[in-house]
């Protein structure tokens, strides 16, 4: 069943609060104070069923211009809004202000209701119903039903109740789909349960244990208990109010303004980049980094905005801004939002979110306009492959992604990836059943990168077989996790940027290359291991005895053992590969026809000492080649 909330608007003591207990029956003042004063000030709740058979949440917001905080706290999640105008008094400021935040939350649907026609003439209700279908010209209420009421007679309550329903039916209905996330704009602890929290449910559904996260916070909690329109129900839907009792979490670290969510959906941010609109007839122009008052969701913060293509934005106009907050807030791309000046506070602004996790932006920056503006209206494609390009040094896996893009679909995020793949302009890494995405560009650009970082390194390191995976990690993968970083070592590979031996990296097109005297003591270092087997010489002691430099002697050593055809084991031990590799099979064969082997065994087996059959078994250990049972080794 579709779930519909509606929303009062209008100036203080228009009747707002009487039309709805006319209505429903019952009294949305809860305070004290609002009973004792006869005005609203805080929100009030409450819901009647429509002749359909729908049940309809309201939201009764207050009137006075002090208040109107309250008002943005409780008008975010509306389906449709009922505008009262007091039919004795007609269009007054607080009825222009509410229908221009009305304007600027994208509200689409809504009803006006001439209220207190008991306390004037025929003649004179004309004359407003007139004047106020001038009023909303031009807005989403241009063509709205304009229905007289009377909430002390009834007069007009069944026309008033059947509009709304028939306008219902053309309200579209909410995401269920989506992950869940409810605007808290009421907290309070109920004896023996705990704290309380409620608000519109403006997506996805809840049912009991589920867990949830509070949002900036990020304090984790699970749903004891739900209540929708004073009954206990297992689950909500997007669109209905909601009340929540959450566990383990006191009535004191919650407050209004905080966002409850789906775990892992939403991420806290001190900036946001976004769309904003001036209204026509706002009394003053703003200038870069004027101090403003932030309405988003439930919350209220203060902000500064740094306009990004202009010194100011004049009444009408509408610029890309970054708005930086003093306080923290959760949001999502394409949230609405309203602006109002610090002092005097008064509307003048609002807009969309279009980056609610943005980097810090510098002003008249062309690329930054254009990325904002594939943002604000480019194809999905579009902004999937931009997301990718701004954040591919983070290498982010979809979750992050999705989460980031407004909880964007997963599975139209994988199509969008598969199309993007198939045009070379998205890079995939599969770590299991994770993936990790990059755009290709950066990829080239990074690839490039990495054959300087290397071209540098073999100038100065000509008989080096490679560069070191973890000091290329440290220049250019810094932070990369060790297994995504070898995919994306691998995709360099594949691509034919890079050679990968065991730890090092080299440029595809690099070979050692030896001068005619490192060739000439290569072959006598290869000749005195290859003479000497399982015995083989210390580089210490053919430093000695070979009539060459030093120097040269170790540097063309060291190249051996990086191109693997020395296998190094300690400082001064190192076997031919074929010895080593001859070595293993030797093992494998004795220990499969024998079921284990000792040190002694092994050393007999090789014809060599116990000093180098016990390093070839240790290399054996931490190869996983074979395992140690006591004084034995058997096969790992």
């Amino acid at each position: 069943m579709k779930n519909i909330i509606i929303g009062t608007a209008g100036h203080i003591d228009h009747g707002k609060t009487s039309l709805i207990k006319a209505l429903t029956g019952r009294d949305t003042d809860r305070l004290k104070e609002e009973k004792e004063r006869g005005i609203s000030i805080d929100l009030g709740f409450t819901f009647f069923d429509l002749p359909s058979g729908k049940r309809a949440g309201i939201v009764d917001v207050p009137g006075h211009e002090k208040f109107i905080k309250n008002m943005l706290a409780g008008i975010g999640g509306i389906d449709l809004v009922v505008l009262v105008i007091a039919a004795d008094e007609g269009v007054m400021p607080q009825t222009k202000e509410h229908l221009n935040i009305l304007r600027l939350l994208q509200v689409k649907r809504g009803i006006i209701a001439l209220t207190k026609i008991d306390m004037v003439d025929k003649e004179w209700l004309e004359m407003i119903a007139e004047q106020v279908a001038e009023e909303v010209g031009g807005t989403f209420l241009e063509h709205a039903p304009i229905i007289p009421v009377s909430s002390v007679t009834r007069e007009g309550l069944k026309e008033l109740i059947q509009a709304i329903d028939e306008l219902t039916e053309a309200t579209e209905e909410r995401d269920h789909e989506a992950a869940f996330r409810l605007p808290i704009d009421r907290v309070f602890t109920v004896s023996g349960f705990g704290t309380v929290v409620t608000g519109t449910l403006i997506s996805g559904s809840i049912r009991e244990g589920d867990k949830v996260e509070i949002y900036p916070s990020k304090l984790e909690s699970r749903i004891r208990s739900i209540q929708v329109h004073e009954k206990s129900v297992i689950d909500a839907h997007a669109g209905q109010r909601v009340a929540v009792n959450i566990a383990g979490i006191k009535v004191d670290e919650v407050k209004r303004g905080d966002v409850a969510a789906k775990p892992g959906t939403m991420e806290p941010t001190m900036m946001v980049d976004a769309r904003l609109e001036m209204l026509e007839d706002a009394p003053m122009s703003l200038d870069n980094r004027d101090r403003l008052r932030l309405y988003h969701g439930t919350s209220e913060v203060m902000c500064r905005v740094v306009l990004l293509d202009r010194e100011e934005l004049k009444p009408g106009e509408s610029t890309f801004v970054q708005l930086r907050l003093e306080e923290e807030i959760a949001c999502q791309k394409g949230d609405r939002f309203v602006i109002r000046f610090y002092s005097p506070m008064l509307t003048i602004a609002g807009g969309t979110i279009l980056d609610p996790v943005p980097p810090k932006r510098k002003r008249f920056k062309e690329d930054v306009l254009e990325e904002l503006s594939i943002k604000e209206k480019g194809e999905p494609d579009e902004v999937v492959e931009q997301f990718l390009l701004q954040n591919s040094g983070k290498y982010l896996d979809k979750k992050q992604i999705t989460k980031q893009l407004g909880n964007m679909d997963v599975k139209t995020f994988d199509d969008i990836i598969e199309n993007l793949k198939n045009k070379n302009l998205a890079v995939e890494f599969k770590l299991g059943e994770e993936s990790f995405y990059a755009n290709k560009k950066y990829m080239n650009i990074m690839g490039e990168e990495l054959l300087k970082l290397l071209s540098l390194y073999h100038h100065k390191n000509p008989l080096k077989a490679g560069m070191s995976k973890e000091e290329i990690k440290s220049k250019l993968f810094e932070g990369v996790k060790p297994k995504l970083s070898d995919a994306i070592f691998s995709y360099y590979q594949e691509n034919g940027y890079i050679t990968i031996l065991n730890q090092f990296i080299a440029r595809q097109d690099f070979k050692v290359t030896f001068t005619e005297t490192q060739e000439r003591i290569k072959g006598l270092l290869l000749s005195r291991f290859a003479d000497n087997k399982y015995n083989p010489p210390k580089l210490s002691d053919m430093v000695d005895e070979l009539s060459y430099d030093r120097n040269q002697i170790q540097m063309v050593y060291n190249a051996l053992v990086d191109m693997g055809q020395l296998v190094k084991l300690e400082e001064d031990i190192a076997f031919t590969k074929e010895a080593y590799e001859e070595a293993v099979s030797l093992l494998k064969d004795y220990i499969l026809n024998n079921g284990s082997i000792q040190l002694g065994q092994f050393r007999d087996l090789l014809g060599t000492s116990r000093k180098y059959a016990m390093a070839l078994l240790d290399s054996f250990d931490q190869a996983k080649i074979t395992k140690r049972v006591e004084d034995k080794r058997i096969l790992y």
